[in-house]
C-alpha cells in the first residue's frame, strides 16, 4: 500500500488503454526512498523534468506520485518520489509500471509509428486479401518487421518499409500491404 497522503487525490488521467509504460520499477535504491527503474522508452530524456507520473502497481491499481528528482543511472533511471523516505516504502513500488498519456507521447516524424500502435492491426493485401495481424515488431537490420500472424497460425515477417507497406493506418488498425513475390509463401 502506498503510505497515506502520498497519492494525488485527482483519479489518474486517462483511460487505462491510452497509458503507455516507459519504465519498470526494478527495486529500491540505497536506504533513503529511491527506486531504480528499467527504460522502457527510446526517449530517456522525458524522465529530466518529471514532476509527477503514473504508477500501475503490481495489484493493478493505478496511482499517481509526485517526483523528488531523477538522474540517470548506467542504462537505467532513479527516481525519488516524494513522500518516500525509506526503503520499506519504496519496496512495496518493486515491479510497478511508470506510466504516460497518449497526450505525452513525443510526436514521431511522418511514416514512423511506435510499435504498440502497430500491434493489433489487421494486414490485408492490395487485392483486400487477409493476411493476418500484427502480434509484434522486430528491429533488425534496416527496416523493422512486422510480425504477422495468419488465421491459419502461419507467421510472416513483413519488412515496415514504405514499398512493401503501402498503407498504415494505425487509427483504423489496417495495413495495406503489396508484397514481393514470395514474401507470402
Amino acid at each position: 500500500m502506498i503510505p497515506a497522503g502520498q497519492e494525488d487525490e485527482r483519479s489518474p488521467a486517462g483511460d487505462a488503454e491510452d497509458l503507455i509504460s516507459i519504465a519498470r520499477i526494478a527495486r529500491p535504491h540505497g536506504l533513503h526512498g529511491e527506486v531504480i527503474a528499467d527504460i522502457l522508452t527510446d526517449f530517456p530524456e522525458r524522465f529530466e523534468d518529471l514532476e509527477e507520473v503514473l504508477l500501475r502497481l503490481p495489484s493493478g491499481e493505478v496511482r499517481s506520485l509526485g517526483v523528488e528528482r531523477t538522474r540517470p543511472h548506467k542504462d537505467r533511471v532513479i527516481l525519488k518520489f516524494r513522500g518516500f523516505d525509506r526503503i520499506e516504502q519504496t519496496d512495496l513500488l518493486r515491479g510497478a509500471s511508470v506510466l504516460i498519456t497518449r497526450s505525452e507521447l513525443v510526436p514521431l516524424p511522418a511514416d514512423s509509428y511506435y510499435d504498440f500502435d502497430l500491434v493489433d492491426c489487421e494486414v490485408l493485401t492490395c487485392q483486400g486479401e487477409t493476411v493476418g495481424h500484427v502480434t509484434g515488431v522486430e528491429h533488425y537490420g534496416a527496416a523493422p518487421l512486422l510480425v504477422v500472424v495468419a488465421a491459419d497460425r502461419r507467421e510472416f515477417l513483413i519488412p515496415l518499409a514504405a514499398t512493401i507497406c503501402i498503407e498504415v493506418d494505425t487509427i483504423r488498425k489496417r495495413i495495406v500491404v503489396d508484397p514481393p513475390e514470395g514474401l507470402l509463401d
